[in-house]
């Protein structure tokens, strides 16, 4: 029976790395947890982006052969309103996703996550992500690499921007564009703290992202033809393997069910004092692998029945 594939992103370390985390020590936890996969975020992780120096390139390698992890998805942005007086181009925003397309390639990725400037709370992506994702197909195509936006909350599955893309999938028959599900749009109880900023503002500015987007799973059967890849966010799971916001118990055999067979990739987005997401993260692991067991040995104990 074919089992999920398990990774994590470094962004589950914000605020860790770079103060009580090196690279090093980031390839030694997301080892630790069993993971074949490894999550970065290019301006973050990446020194002298968009050029690293050599030497940085061949520890790189050398660490990815250590723990023997594989590159997964390579999140960057493109950043539309970079200038105070206009938005970017077209052209310039396909300029910014080559760059990316060609780095992540340089350092082994298969996935690139462009982070489009939104135009509303609903994050409907600024107009020229279209244009500019066209004209970087055929370097994408070239370089074997499939460009990913994320269905993050408080977008919804069923939602104008999801349909967007998918009429590109369809229009274009692109096999290097797809779509990335983050499991935080399953959130359906409130959040206790946040990891990303004050939490009695964003309470009051931004309430959809502390209640939850509440999206059925169901959903998933809409999409999961055009998800190669998934970041399972999450904000907090007990000493109990109890998850306080996010349904594993419903998304693992939904997953299992529709036959995905990819990367989850952990990111954890919870409370940020040092170490506690090196916990957290082998919490989620530990979870979702003992859901994972438990759907499949049902599934054996059926056919045998």
């Amino acid at each position: 029976m074919t089992g999920f594939r398990y990774g994590v992103s470094l962004y589950s370390y914000t605020d860790d790395f770079g103060t009580v985390m090196t690279l090093d020590d980031a390839f030694d936890h997301v080892a630790d947890t069993g993971s074949t996969g490894i999550e970065i975020l290019g301006e973050t992780s990446v020194p002298l982006y968009p050029e690293p120096p050599a030497a940085w390139l061949d520890h790189w390698f050398a660490q990815l052969d250590r723990y023997k992890l594989e590159p997964t998805n390579f999140a960057c942005w493109v950043d539309t309103r970079i200038q105070i007086d206009r938005n970017m181009t077209v052209e310039e925003g396909a300029a910014q996703i080559a760059q990316d397309l060609r780095l992540a390639h340089k350092l082994g990725f298969k996935f690139i996550r462009p982070k489009f400037g939104v135009s509303d709370r609903e994050l409907t992506p600024d107009p020229i992500w279209e244009g500019a994702v066209e004209r970087s197909l055929d370097l994408a195509h070239q370089l074997d690499l499939v460009i990913l936006p994320e269905i993050h909350a408080p977008t919804p599955i069923r939602h104008p921007v999801t349909d967007a893309y998918v009429k590109f999938i369809e229009r274009t028959g692109t096999k290097n564009f797809g779509l990335m599900i983050d499991t935080g749009i399953f959130q359906d109880r409130p959040l206790d703290a946040w990891g990303g900023g004050d939490f009695e503002s964003i309470k009051k500015g931004a309430p959809e992202m502390v209640y939850g987007t509440k999206v059925p799973v169901e959903h998933l059967a809409d999409v999961i033809q055009y998800v190669p890849f998934i970041q399972a966010k999450f904000h907090n799971i007990d000493e109990n393997l109890h998850d306080h916001q996010i349904p594993w118990e419903r998304i693992v055999p939904m997953f299992k069910t529709l036959g995905y067979a990819g990367y989850l990739s952990s990111e954890y987005e919870g409370k940020r004092d040092p170490w506690v997401a090196i916990e957290q993260v082998r919490r989620q692991h530990a979870l979702i692998r003992k859901l994972e067991e438990e759907f499949d040995a049902a599934i054996l104990e059926t056919a045998n029945a």
